[in-house]
């Protein structure tokens, strides 16, 4: 038996039905606090340092995998011989 059950709700009233917390209000606080903090150049703020994590690890996870498929590479040609 197979059955199939639609339900048209908007996301919000979806994660109220699944008993997840509302995080609008600390994102908006966090956003408020970061647009402050740039607007006022505070303390030689950078905008830029909030990419720095995500830009670090970007590169980071291309040569990691660089390295491993030159691994891959050498180590297939060294067992063929």
């Amino acid at each position: 038996m197979k059955v199939n059950i639609e339900l048209e709700m908007t996301p919000e009233e979806f994660r109220k039905a699944m008993g997840l917390p509302d995080v609008q209000p600390f994102q908006d606080d966090l956003m408020r606090k970061i647009r402050e903090q740039m607007e006022a150049g505070v303390d030689g703020y950078d905008p830029l340092s909030l990419l720095k994590p995500f830009v670090s690890q970007g590169f980071d996870s291309v040569s990691s995998y660089q390295k491993m498929m030159m691994d891959l590479v050498s180590s297939y040609g060294q067992s063929s011989s």
